[in-house]
């Protein structure tokens, strides 16, 4: 029997795509081509795996089941070709997925590690949500990804970073209107103040709802925002309070220096940074030393702000010399 890991990654793309024209343009080749393969695989198999209709197909319990034994033979080719590619650490070329709200501010640091490790490492970086990158990593797009837990999805494994707290944000009238007293920065106690997030998708916006005891229909709730670099602008032109991560902070107050910050009192609301991989990644040496890089570089990241905002402290005092003191 003569079957090809090709062919049965063709099949996988058809079932996920159930069209031919959809799936041909998946794996890059042309429509006829790909019915031809098809047909092969399943005169080799002597049954029918799809049954062909005007606009899609639909799988026949025979494909059902192939599809399974599919899934799990090119999982495993995945997971071989991966320990040789990673074989003795950092090599070659590394995927990595990151979260916007975390992207712009670790990503120059952890490039310039990495590369400083290994000058022919090619890093290949892909911003997006966390709902993507999780299909990303799981179609094997993707070889790890940084997100902010919780991570929802089977089949992955994580490590913890960082904790990334957050910090209220706003214009010294707005954030004098709160009073002084340690109730007032409390993220409950920000239910008639109009909070500014981020557009529906981000795990920040649903981690600073939860924080802050709100509901999506809240009216005082905007959530417009593409990015934290809109969404400081927009706080620093005096239109509401947001939560801003301590990672975020030097960079975002030296862009909007009309933005002061303020700690919540204790236990501050935060997040967890973490790594996470396919859980059939055997090999973790090269994941653990990757882990060891952001790990670094983001808690260089954290310390600066947990030294430098106290709960009065102007926001434009954090500037790009604080970071260059404290980081060297």
């Amino acid at each position: 029997m003569n079957i090809t890991l090709r062919q049965l990654s063709y099949f996988k793309a058809l079932a996920e795509q159930r069209n031919f024209g959809r799936a041909a343009e998946v794996v890059n080749i042309s429509q006829p081509a790909l019915s031809v393969q098809i047909k092969e695989l399943e005169n080799t198999l002597g049954q029918k795996l799809v049954e062909r209709r005007a606009r899609d197909v639909v799988l026949t319990p025979f494909g059902r089941l192939i599809l399974a034994h599919s899934a799990r033979v090119l999982d495993e080719m995945q997971a071989l070709s991966e320990a040789a590619r990673w074989q003795g650490g950092l090599a070659g070329r590394l995927s990595l997925g990151i979260i916007p709200t975390i992207a712009p501010y670790i990503l120059p640091g952890v490039l310039e590690a990495l590369r400083s490790r290994d000058i022919s490492l090619d890093v290949q970086v892909r911003e997006a949500k966390t709902d993507q990158l999780i299909a990303d990593i799981q179609h094997g797009q993707l070889d790890a990804a940084i997100l902010a837990r919780p991570v929802a999805a089977e089949g992955l494994s994580e490590r913890l970073l960082f904790e990334d707290r957050f910090l209220l944000a706003g214009t010294e009238v707005r954030l004098a209107a709160l009073g002084q007293g340690a109730e007032a920065l409390r993220p409950i106690s920000l239910a008639h103040s109009p909070l500014l997030l981020l557009e529906d998708g981000h795990c920040l916006t649903d981690q600073a709802l939860e924080v802050c005891g709100r509901g999506r229909g809240h009216a005082q709730i905007d959530m417009g925002a593409s990015s934290l670099g809109t969404l400081s602008r927009l706080v620093a032109a005096g239109f509401g309070l947001t939560l801003m991560p301590e990672i975020a902070a030097a960079t975002e107050v030296g862009a909007a220096p009309g933005i002061q910050l303020r700690r919540f009192a204790p236990p501050e609301p935060a997040r967890q940074i973490v790594l996470v991989r396919r859980h059939s990644t055997h090999d973790e040496v090269w994941f653990e030393k990757l882990a060891e890089v952001l790990e670094v570089v983001g808690l260089g990241l954290i310390a600066l702000a947990r030294a430098d905002v106290s709960e009065t402290r102007p926001a434009s005092e954090l500037t790009q010399a604080d970071l260059h003191r404290d980081t060297h």
